[in-house]
């Protein structure tokens, strides 16, 4: 169901909310968490929709979409309400703001804020540059960005570490979950020597690979490169080498180990409604990204 609501108030949708739950029997006792997204525009706040609706089959949670329009247009809220088969296992209201409300979005979301539950924000592009002083950073336990659209998505991954809050995270770290994973178990199989160095190649603006170089520079303590290349990721010891490499739009990479055969494995590119519901299972600081973002600046770019 979706209802739609131009040109209202916040106390109007909170009103619909309670008449839709009593004549609908629609539930927000089971939600476990508000996920309020911050868009740029209605046009991308679909696509975040999409992604969030998807996530909130295993996360039910209610989902605060704010699409930000005109700032200079004439100050209006209009409002949508999806519930039901339209908003997966969420509740979604949509808050598309223009002119002077974009200026104060906190207090156009606090009103919809599920009580006694944990906020999560969301910037699927445009994210600010420091996210926990945002208005609506500051509301949330947990803080998501996505460098992989910005402009220069290498730049604003390298930026982070400036900006770190306890409970950021970026979904180019949960991008390359699967990647360290496997990766990690590589290395823990004999011989047992120290890694040498690693070399990181790939996009030039595929910011999952910087954060990649700044783990392995963080955990292995060993000289780290990032090139601009094919994709694949390379360690070497004093007498064993590792690979791994996958086509750039490829669904399964290669595992290549000195005097192994070559291991062929599944690991396409992870979507951004996988990568959202990875982080929001853990409500709390993640220490390792904070970790692999200082790492960064251990790496050596060719």
């Amino acid at each position: 169901m979706i209802v739609d609501m131009p040109d209202t108030d916040t106390g109007e949708v909170t009103k619909r909310l309670v008449q839709l739950r009593e004549s609908n029997g629609v539930i927000t006792m089971g939600r476990v968490l508000t996920l309020v997204v911050c868009t740029l525009d209605s046009s991308e706040a679909e696509d975040a929709i999409a992604a969030a609706n998807d996530a909130s089959r295993e996360h039910p949670c209610r989902v605060v979409v704010l699409a930000r329009g005109d700032r200079e247009a004439a100050t209006r809220l209009d409002a949508q309400i999806r519930v039901g088969g339209d908003a997966g296992a969420a509740e979604v209201i949509v808050l598309r703001l223009q002119g002077e409300l974009i200026s104060h979005e906190s207090s156009v979301v606090i009103p919809f804020l599920l009580p006694d539950t944990p906020v999560v924000a969301w910037w699927p592009r445009g994210a600010p540059e420091f996210p926990s002083r945002d208005s609506v950073g500051r509301l949330a336990t947990r803080r998501i960005t996505d460098a992989t659209f910005a402009a220069d998505p290498q730049s604003a991954i390298k930026k982070r570490l400036a900006s770190y809050a306890s409970g950021d995270t970026d979904l180019a770290w949960s991008r390359i979950t699967y990647w360290r994973a496997l990766l990690a178990a590589a290395i823990d199989e004999p011989p047992h020597e120290p890694v040498a160095s690693v070399i990181i190649s790939g996009l030039r603006e595929e910011p999952a690979l910087d954060i990649l170089a700044g783990w392995c520079a963080a955990r292995l303590g060993c000289p780290v490169v990032r090139r601009t290349g094919p994709l694949r990721v390379e360690l070497h010891r004093p007498s064993v080498s590792i690979s791994l490499e996958r086509p750039q739009t490829g669904r399964t990479a290669t595992l290549a180990r000195t005097g192994d055969p070559d291991q062929r494995i599944a690991l396409a590119r992870r979507e951004t409604n996988e990568c959202l519901a990875e982080e929001l299972r853990r409500l709390d600081p993640d220490e390792i990204y904070a970790e692999a973002l200082a790492g960064i600046e251990k790496v050596t770019y060719e």
